[in-house]
């Protein structure tokens, strides 16, 4: 080797960075720079000046060096006594290399935020639509219960005491008289739930597992109880292809990837972030339009006017403005007044057939948190239920 002055050898093990393996190096120290001799006879010189201590992530004894010209290079050594010379002639040990060409550490920096967006926004995506897929439906259920409970807890004003479940008798019955109307057993993968929770918020989601809710400001806000009728129909469209189950997948997954990144190893903004997505769920343009067309079918087929979900759109929009409840719920993908249009499409030539609901039970329904009942949203006299056969059934 050349250098001019007297030499001290050593040996180590060197990485150039570009292939896997790890090559034997014979070491010699000379006046300014750090001599390395490989199998092949290729030479490489490092000068003292750049050579930069790196941590052993495998905590064995010896050195791990860094060429700050070379930052993917590197070169283990062994021998303490051969490294106890070499850290005397290295001035700049422990400092952190230099950014030499600021290019790199930006193209760097870019490739990891799109290998991130890469996972978060395409693989996580796919890997949920795969997994709901194969999910059995005792796991959708628990992962709902879980959900559920946490968004009672997260809505209510005192944190020992969840929001409550309306559970007055007689709107009990007349919701369980709506959803015998709305019959979709023949298409569900899993029995469905459906609950009223003691909130003012105009708003209606599905769980995984087949729990729907709906909030005691929703009811209040209809007209009608085909109203309230045409948007279960709609959340029962989400639970037919199990969208909340895919999209809290998704949610997990992705909120997962970022915990690990910022470091929430606990998982606890997972369970918060999930909540509130599902309260605010804003599922894709094709899932909106496919549970759209599910509740005008299930409207028509028991003698119901598709358009009542168009008109609880329509009245919302006007009233409360496109960023609130249950209008910025639904208000995603497509536009609003596509949707409209398409539920009132949907209404032509449609042979209606009895109220959803009697006056009556239509009252008990809106007072269904108990209290005094609400009185009726609309004027229309009170009309006996004449359900007959399979007047209520889906086909």
């Amino acid at each position: 080797m050349s250098g001019g002055a007297e030499m001290h050898g050593g040996a180590g093990l060197y990485a150039d960075g570009v292939t896997a393996a790890l090559k034997p190096a014979t070491l010699a120290l000379g006046g300014e720079s750090l001599h390395l001799e490989l199998p092949d006879g290729e030479a490489v010189i490092w000068p003292y000046d750049l050579i930069r201590l790196l941590p052993d992530q495998a905590d064995r004894s010896g050195l791990v060096l860094a060429n700050a010209d070379d930052p993917v290079a590197r070169l283990m050594v062994a021998d303490e006594a051969f490294g106890r010379e070499l850290r005397a002639r290295c001035p700049n040990l422990g400092r952190r290399p230099p950014v030499s060409d600021p290019r790199r550490l930006v193209t760097w920096a870019v490739g990891a935020v799109a290998s991130v967006a890469l996972i978060i926004f395409v693989l996580v995506p796919l890997m949920a639509d795969q997994l709901a897929e194969f999910l059995p439906p005792e796991g959708e259920r628990a992962l709902g219960d879980v959900t559920f409970d946490q968004i009672r807890s997260a809505l209510s004003q005192n944190e020992l005491v969840p929001i409550g479940i309306c559970e007055e008798p007689a709107g009990l019955a007349a919701l369980a008289a709506m959803r015998a109307r709305l019959d979709p057993a023949a298409d569900l993968p899993y029995p469905i739930r459906v609950h009223v929770l003691d909130h003012e918020l105009i708003n209606a989601f599905a769980l995984p597992g087949g729990r729907i809710v709906l909030f005691r400001g929703l009811i209040e806000a209809a007209e009608t109880a085909e109203e309230v009728g045409a948007v279960l129909a709609h959340e029962i469209g989400h639970v037919v292809g199990r969208d909340p189950t895919r999209d809290a997948l998704r949610s997990a997954g992705s909120i997962g990837v970022l915990g690990l990144l910022l470091g929430d190893f606990a998982g606890g903004t997972v369970v918060l972030f999930l909540a509130n997505q599902l309260i605010n769920a804003s599922y894709s343009q094709g899932a909106e339009i496919a549970a759209d067309a599910y509740a005008h079918d299930l409207m028509r087929e028991t003698g119901l006017s598709p358009a009542a979900l168009g008109t609880m759109f329509e009245r919302l929009r006007d009233k409360y403005g496109d960023a609130e409840g249950i209008v910025a719920h639904f208000a995603s993908h497509p536009q609003m007044a596509a949707r409209i249009a398409a539920s009132q499409a949907a209404a032509e030539g449609v042979e209606t057939g009895p109220p959803l609901l009697t006056e009556a039970e239509w009252r008990a329904l809106r007072g269904i948190c108990g209290g005094d009942p609400l009185p009726p949203a609309t004027g229309r006299d009170p009309a006996p239920r004449t359900d007959t056969g399979d007047s209520g059934k889906k086909n």
